[in-house]
């Protein structure tokens, strides 16, 4: 799809009448990462999915990248569909993208889900000693990244008893650019919205996973009290949470669209 910020890979499924939900990626996935969410999302909204900045069939553009930019590429996805309001949902950088949007761009949006992420993410020198790794490795290096993901985005339970799943996810991160994924790791290592959470006045829920090792309950409960009326939901799951448990993540975030809906 073009946009005024380059052409973007999306797609649309449900009726494009309904209300508006805009699902975002997670760091070295793409927006085959929502596959399971579909059926469930699309019955009442018009569900749109996208790549990533950097990632799969998005533009890869020279880094590094900020999360202005990825806010704002989610922006001018809804323009190029003359969407004016929407929900947002994002897993991990998606989700760190949604408290980009409901600090800088909350007028756009009735309700901003942000999962398994962190107003901070992880340290500045772990992401920027990534991006040089993978820059310097290219191709390799993101194959080496894949062997070593599942420990990240799942339980050991789910690794040992899904592998299927977790073989698909790996192979996402296997074929992301190499300058695509350093750039936004370049973006993680900046971005600092602790300071910020006090501005978003968009409805928001924050969705964790029980085990999670890289953004954790603690980190979802802090954003929870720096958001003013913040929900929180914590599902059974480590890090990919719509993957290993999509019947709760599903549940957690259509009840909480449903309930502004009857609210409003």
């Amino acid at each position: 799809m073009n946009t005024a910020r380059g052409a973007f890979r999306v797609t649309e499924d449900g009726d494009a009448a309904a209300p508006a939900l805009i699902l975002s990626n997670s760091l070295g996935t793409t927006l085959e990462m929502w596959d399971q969410q579909v059926a469930a999302f699309s019955k009442d909204y018009r569900l749109i999915r996208y790549d990533t900045r950097g990632h799969g069939g998005s533009p890869v553009t020279p880094g590094p990248y900020s999360f202005a930019d990825l806010g704002q590429d989610v922006l001018a996805v809804l323009d190029a569909l003359d969407i004016k309001r929407a929900a947002f949902c994002g897993i991990s950088m998606g989700g760190h993208t949604g408290l980009w949007l409901g600090v800088h761009a909350g007028d756009r949006f009735d309700a901003i889900a942000v999962c398994n992420s962190a107003a901070k993410i992880g340290a500045a020198q772990g992401w920027n000693e990534r991006a040089a790794m993978v820059r310097e490795g290219g191709e390799a290096a993101m194959r080496a990244l894949a062997e070593s993901s599942p420990g990240r985005w799942f339980s050991a339970d789910f690794v040992n008893t899904q592998p299927s799943t977790v073989q698909r996810a790996q192979s996402w991160i296997a074929g992301i650019a190499p300058q695509g994924y350093a750039a936004c790791c370049e973006a993680l290592a900046t971005s600092d919205l602790r300071g910020d959470l006090g501005r978003i006045t968009t409805p928001t829920l924050v969705l964790a996973g029980a085990s999670d090792p890289v953004t954790t309950v603690a980190d979802a409960q802090a954003m929870q009290a720096g958001i003013v009326g913040a929900h929180l939901a914590v599902v059974p799951a480590s890090h990919l949470s719509n993957l290993e448990a999509p019947q709760a993540f599903d549940q957690a975030v259509l009840q909480f669209l449903a309930s502004l809906q009857h609210a409003s």
